[in-house]
């Protein structure tokens, strides 16, 4: 069994198929055995995975900061609910709960979020799987930047082994279950 986080908009105004996604991701992960741990929102695809998930068997843990709680958008449905003082405290508890990560289509805070966690593996924080679903080609201009990165010594380009970019949810959590965990060598030359 496993606690998987998924980062995702929580925008209601996104076309369907991500919605379909979301949700068969979610499903995915409640009949598998596993746990979803997310953001805790009651809203956009934050909502749909976690629904599903829960309507599929699974777990689901939530982790709120007070200030989002406040705004009456947290889900009640949730097996545990975490409220945390602000966002730094959030991705925290998300990270330490987790030890798998997906990103599906999402706006800045879920970019923040999965690429801080990309930086802490790089830096040797965590070995966990990480995991973009590029829904309908949504991550393939972030994917072409990481190119950049490499081609302009940015970064190493064997650290493209520390995540994968995967086509829909089977793809994504067929990837984290076959995770080899390798060691992750230091980002310095």
């Amino acid at each position: 069994m496993m606690n998987i986080c998924v980062f995702c908009s929580s925008s209601n105004s996104v076309d369907k198929k991500y919605f379909q996604e979301a949700e068969n991701l979610g499903i995915a992960i409640g009949e598998s055995g596993d746990n979803l741990v997310y953001g805790g929102t009651n809203v956009g695809l934050m909502n749909q995975v976690a629904v599903s998930a829960k309507q599929a068997g699974g777990k689901v843990i939530g982790v709120l900061p007070k200030l989002i709680m406040d705004y009456g958008i947290s889900a009640d449905f949730l097996d545990e609910l975490i409220i945390t003082p602000d966002m730094a405290e959030r991705k925290k508890i998300l990270r330490e709960k987790s030890n798998a990560f997906i990103a599906l289509p999402g706006g800045f805070g879920t970019l923040e979020e999965i690429l801080e966690v990309i930086t802490l593996k790089q830096l040797g924080y965590h070995n966990s799987p990480i995991v973009f679903i590029n829904t309908n080609g949504f991550y393939d201009s972030l994917k072409a930047q990481f190119e950049l990165s490499y081609v302009e010594h940015f970064a190493k380009k064997e650290q493209n082994k520390q995540y994968f970019f995967a086509d829909n949810y089977k793809s994504a959590l067929s990837y984290i279950k076959k995770d080899k965990r390798q060691d992750v060598k230091p980002k310095w030359d």
